[in-house]
């Protein structure tokens, strides 16, 4: 299966970046109990050594709600970095809407957080593609930078603890049916 990403100009690699990126996978006990690195694997997704912490941040919706990811703590959160002008961000968009319509009710949050493009072109993009997860704006770029997010689209799963569980950098089909058994037993695991 081949992936496509965008390149962000003028963004560089930070530590963090490196810590996310190069964490070691997890060993076969992982946190989710029910989930582990080999289950991430088959869904073509990288698991993040346990324990790895996420990076609290907060930013606006596009109503101008200020949303954390910390207040999001007791949920599954898929964090996505993503622009209008990326053709495997705008790509992926409809599946990651099929993924919250199946999985919103079972608790999954889809946070996605938009690079440095102004709110207007934005709104388009979600009205024009009826999104309802909630889209955050990164107007500088900073949170994206800090979570390596050099290529996009970039991806996170972040448990109900606020570890960062796993993720992948690329375009993908995020509602076959591998996925959403996936991230039903994320959701149901404890």
């Amino acid at each position: 299966m081949r992936y496509h990403t965008c390149m962000r100009p003028n963004i560089g690699v930070s530590l963090t970046c490196l810590l996310l990126l190069l964490a070691l996978p997890a060993a076969a006990g992982f946190a989710a109990e029910q989930v582990t690195a080999d289950d991430f694997k088959a869904v073509g997704l990288a698991a993040l050594k346990e324990g790895t912490k996420s990076i609290d941040f907060t930013l606006a919706d596009l109503s101008g709600k200020k949303v954390s990811l910390s207040s999001l703590k007791g949920k599954v959160v898929f964090l996505n970095f993503w622009a209008t002008w990326c053709p495997p961000c705008r790509g992926e968009m409809p599946s990651m809407e099929r993924l919250y319509q199946k999985l919103k009710d079972k608790g999954l949050v889809i946070l996605a957080v938009d690079l440095q493009e102004n709110a207007k072109s934005v709104q388009k993009f979600v009205n024009e593609h009826k999104l309802t997860f909630t889209v955050l704006l990164d107007s500088d770029g900073r949170v994206g930078a800090t979570y390596g997010a050099r290529s996009i689209p970039t991806s996170y799963i972040v448990g109900r603890g606020g570890e960062a569980l796993g993720g992948t950098v690329g375009g993908r089909e995020w509602d076959t049916p591998e996925m959403i058994a996936f991230f039903t037993r994320l959701l149901e695991a404890k």
